[in-house]
């Protein structure tokens, strides 16, 4: 299993950024040729106290490597990459990880 995880810091505006993500970007995400699976996870608190790092933690679920790599080329990701970029640059972080 390949998985692209975006890391979201908290943004400025909590329900702005929660309406957009859910309305308009997670729809594009959804249009990924070969995405299995997305996992919304909302970071409720740190262990360590305090404010947590991160906001949101999203998992995007791929079978392997070759369906990766080719969602990662497809013209529906780019749109998606392309919304990501105009409402949350500033606040994002992308990861490739395998699970295992």
């Amino acid at each position: 299993m390949k998985k692209l995880i975006a890391l979201y810091r908290k943004p400025a505006d909590v329900e702005a950024f929660l309406t957009h993500y859910n309305e308009v970007h997670l729809p594009l995400v959804a249009k990924t040729p070969g995405l299995l699976r997305t996992v919304v996870n909302r970071v409720t608190a740190s262990p360590m106290g305090g404010e947590p790092a991160f906001f949101m933690i999203v998992e995007m679920h791929y079978a392997d490597e070759a369906s990766f790599d080719t969602a990662m080329k497809s013209p529906e990701n780019r749109a998606a990459g392309k919304d990501l970029m105009s409402f949350a640059r500033d606040i994002v972080t992308l990861l490739v990880a395998e699970e295992g």
